[in-house]
């Protein structure tokens, strides 16, 4: 029998993303599973993902009956996972993949057969098609243990931030700003869109339009949940920033190819939710300064959200070096030669790529621990 905890509002879970870096969330939400009472369902009435987020927030929804299970299952995925389940690493595939992104140079930079990319993740759909069982999510909204689920693409024809939500008949889709929610039977294809990181994995059809990571576009993280009804919200980064040195290291060389697109990466997955974190900040802030001045004072339908932000403590560049050893021969290659090495400075490009056991099990401890540092406000945030 399931404990049913409920909290004042609708509670929203939102999961950024962050390719391998996705596994620091599972540690986060282990330590929050296990101060809650055993076999207790899902406290989250809305969840919501983008890129590896999107992964974790679909799996923790389709067995949202027993949240405690649900965490242990997604765990066991990143704990277990490789980059053969994920991508497609042998010379031969990476062979494959540059061909066809020099053939595209002859045909207007477009692939004739599929989707140019570095590396293929095909695999990544078999391990989905696997683990998470989509057929339980509607059972789920339909007995109550959720309101609705939502996972974040970007579409490639015009821009829009889409976000394709499941759940019960009260939410309404949404067009605003670039911003679209559209109600979906979410599926395999809408994961694969979501963490389609871009020029590294391939774009992902849906219907008649070309999609790819949900964060190429994402300027408000939080703001999907919101749509769909949520008044507080916890939601977990991957930033990895900590406290910066009085005298930061000074490069003596130009940026690497690697220090590059780890940079891009990094403005699109980390940049957008602090912007928003501050954003919202400073409207319950004004919301809060109103309401003392005038507690019957318009504010044009906006109200105080209140947020349970849980960011790492840890630098996953730092982390990520210690563990490309871990990687297949020729992916250490590819990476040696980008500059995706601590001499080269791309550490952060290569944390988005190392999904194996190892390394994914030192977020999750640390994610872990991170939580549990912060472990009063998050009693204080549930109520327990």
């Amino acid at each position: 029998m399931s404990i049913d905890w409920k909290t004042e509002g609708k509670t929203a879970l939102v999961l950024t993303g962050g390719g391998a870096r996705g596994a620091y969330q599972v540690g986060v939400l282990k330590a929050v599973a296990d101060l809650f009472p055993k076999r207790s369902h899902n406290p989250f009435s809305i969840i919501t993902g983008t890129s590896a987020g999107a992964i974790n927030a679909v799996a923790i929804a389709a067995s949202a009956n027993n949240f405690r299970l649900s965490i242990k299952k997604v765990e066991k995925i990143w704990a277990d996972i490789s980059v053969s389940k994920v991508y497609n690493a042998d010379t031969l595939h990476i062979a494959g993949s540059f061909i066809r992104l020099f053939m595209s140079l002859f045909n207007a930079g477009i692939s004739k057969s599929k989707p140019i990319s570095l590396l293929d993740n095909e695999p990544l759909r078999e391990l989905l098609r696997h683990s998470i069982q989509f057929r339980n999510i509607q059972s789920r909204i339909d007995k109550g243990y959720l309101d609705a689920v939502g996972i974040t693409a970007s579409a490639y024809t015009n821009g829009e931030s889409v976000t394709f939500f499941q759940g019960n008949t009260e939410i309404n889709k949404w067009h605003n700003a670039r911003k679209i929610g559209v109600p979906s039977v979410v599926s395999i294809e809408h994961l694969m869109a979501s963490s389609a990181l871009p020029t590294i994995f391939p774009a992902e059809l849906i219907g008649r339009e070309y999609f790819g990571d949900g964060a190429l576009r994402q300027i408000s993280p939080i703001s999907p949940a919101l749509r769909m009804g949520a008044d507080r919200a916890m939601v977990i980064g991957v930033s990895g920033n900590v406290r910066m040195e009085d005298t930061p290291p000074v490069d003596t060389h130009s940026p690497s190819l690697a220090k590059m697109v780890g940079h891009i990466f990094n403005s699109a997955f980390i940049d957008a939710l602090d912007s928003d974190l501050d954003h919202l900040g400073r409207i319950n802030e004004l919301i809060g300064i109103i309401e003392n001045e005038n507690p019957r004072a318009p504010t044009a339908g906006l109200k105080t959200i209140d947020l349970l932000c849980i960011e790492p403590s840890i630098e996953f560049d730092k982390i990520a070096e210690k563990h490309v050893q871990d990687l297949p021969r020729t992916m250490r290659a590819v990476l040696q030669v980008t500059g995706a090495t601590q001499q080269g400075g791309g550490g952060s490009m290569a944390s988005y790529l190392l999904f194996e056991g190892a390394f994914c099990r030192d977020l999750i401890r640390h994610g872990y621990s991170d939580a549990m540092e912060q472990e009063d406000m998050i009693r204080q945030f549930f109520g327990l």
